[in-house]
Parts: structure tokens; C-alpha cells; sequence
């Protein structure tokens, strides 16, 4: 099922299930617990980030060819930072470039995010998945310099500036991706392909990360975990390509599908 949040005409935030004649069905319920998909037709007034997390956990270095291209070493245990969760975006929104903080190094991360549907807690990697709601696309938006020279010795500051994590449109349910480690991850930048690669290339897949997350840790329903981006990043290429105001950028992952967000300058 391909699910959708929105706000209504009324103002009220709702879920859909996309159907396949385009139209969407209202969903009744919890979409973490028990729902069902009605006969009603969606009244979307706004299209919304499928999900409000609840924390978002995100995984540094996370492709063998990012690495590589970044000169750094694999990493032994996956590499952890948060975003918060206040920096979501919606699709079609704007990625808002920091000009309080200012930032002229801003750089698009494409990501397949997993959205954890119940309580995970010493998850085996065995039964991983199946505490897995869906998948959406995400771009862990980063601030090259703050991430790296202003934040401390930490990569948050330079990844939680608000708009840094559009998500969407749609939220793939599990069951129509039984390998999330076999997707075609793209982005694309005015019109122009900057990441082309796939999710088999990540150095700790999806279960493995779930194992990892949920150790001696409660992963709560609604909590999203970005899980690494692959080669192709601005910052490492020659010379270094940021965005800047007036840009479109698009995240495109198989049998989920695109993500587009302008680019603006801070107001």
C-alpha cells in the first residue's frame, strides 16, 4: 500500500491509501496501529510528509562508494547522528538555505528512510523487517561547513537547520518491498543526475541497522531511520557543487518514487 498525509479542506491532518488509478482512500485510525481504508475519497488540500517522526536517526558513511570518495575509512560499527525532528519538509516545499547561520555549502543527500511501524527493542536481525511500517524517500540536506567546522566535533548542527529533511511523497508499506537493499537511489539536480547508484551498495543493510539501533535501545513507532546516502555528493566532487537559491532537487528511489523540493534562500 502506498500511503499518503495530507490536510484537508477543513484543516485536518489525514492519511490516504494511493490507489491505483491515482485517486486516494481516507484511512481511519492509526496507521502505527489498527486503520482500515475506507471508501471515502481523500479531500487533499496539501500533500504532507507521509510521517511526523518521532525521532530521526540517521547513518553516516554508509556506502562503500561514498566512503571511497570521501577518503574514509569503512566504518567498523555504523556511524550515528540525529536530526531534529522539527526539520522535516513536505514535498514541493522549500530546502530554506541558512542565512542567520549562514551557509553557502549546502549540500543534497539522497536516502532510502525506514520507518519503524511498533516498539523495537533487541531487535535480532533475523526479524528486523518485521518491524518495519514502509519506506519513503528522504535528503539528509547538510551544511558542509557547520557540519565540519561548527558544530563542535558533531555533524546535528550542520544537519538540523529547519527544511534539512524533506520526506516523501508516499510511504511504501513493507510488504511491497521485501528487499529494501536492492533500490535504485538517485538524485537529481536541475535537471541534471547526481547520484545514481543503489542500495545494495550499503555497508550495513537495513536489517543490520535495526539490530544495531534497537540494542539496549527502545525504537519507538514513528521513529525514521535515514540509512546513508552513496556516492556523488557535492562536496566531493571537482569542484564542489552546492545548492543555491532558485535550484530544484529531486530524490528518485524505485517502487517508492520522486521527491522534489525547490531551493530558497532563508528569509
Amino acid at each position: 500500500m502506498k500511503i499518503i498525509r495530507y490536510i484537508d479542506s477543513q484543516g485536518n491532518f489525514a492519511h490516504a491509501a494511493l490507489q491505483a488509478d491515482g485517486t486516494a482512500r481516507v484511512i481511519e485510525g492509526d496507521i502505527f496501529g489498527e486503520h482500515r481504508v475506507t471508501d471515502r475519497m481523500a479531500d487533499e488540500a496539501k500533500l504532507l510528509a507521509p510521517v511526523q517522526p518521532f525521532a530521526i536517526v540517521c547513518i553516516g558513511l554508509n556506502y562503500k562508494k561514498h566512503a571511497e570518495e570521501t577518503k574514509a575509512e569503512l566504518p567498523k560499527h555504523p556511524v550515528v547522528f540525529m536530526k531534529l525532528p522539527n526539520v522535516v519538509q513536505h514535498p514541493g516545499e522549500p530546502i530554506l538555505l541558512p542565512t542567520h547561520l549562514k551557509s553557502d555549502k549546502v549540500d543534497y543527500e539522497a536516502e532510502l528512510a525506514v520507518v519503524i511501524g511498533r516498539k523495537a527493542k533487541n531487535v535480532s536481525r533475523a526479524d528486523a523487517l518485521n518491524y518495519v511500517l514502509g519506506y519513503t524517500c528522504a535528503n539528509d540536506v547538510s551544511a558542509r561547513d557547520w557540519q565540519k567546522h561548527g558544530g563542535g566535533g558533531q555533524w546535528c548542527r550542520g544537519k538540523s537547520f529547519d527544511t534539512f529533511c524533506p520526506l516523501g511523497p508516499v510511504l511504501v508499506t513493507a510488504d511491497e518491498i521485501p528487499n529494501p537493499n536492492s533500490l535504485a537511489i538517485k538524485t537529481v539536480l536541475n535537471g541534471e543526475t547526481m547520484q545514481d547508484w543503489n542500495t545494495d551498495d550499503m555497508i550495513f543493510d537495513v536489517p543490520t541497522l535495526i539490530e544495531f539501533l534497537s540494542g539496549s535501545t527502545t525504537l519507538m513507532p514513528g521513529t525514521v531511520i535515514l540509512t546513508g546516502t552513496p556516492h556523488g555528493v557535492g562536496a566531493a566532487r571537482t569542484p564542489p557543487v552546492f545548492m543555491k537559491d532558485g535550484d530544484s532537487v529531486s530524490v528518485e528511489i524505485a517502487q517508492i518514487g520522486t521527491l522534489t523540493n525547490p531551493v530558497r534562500n532563508e528569509a
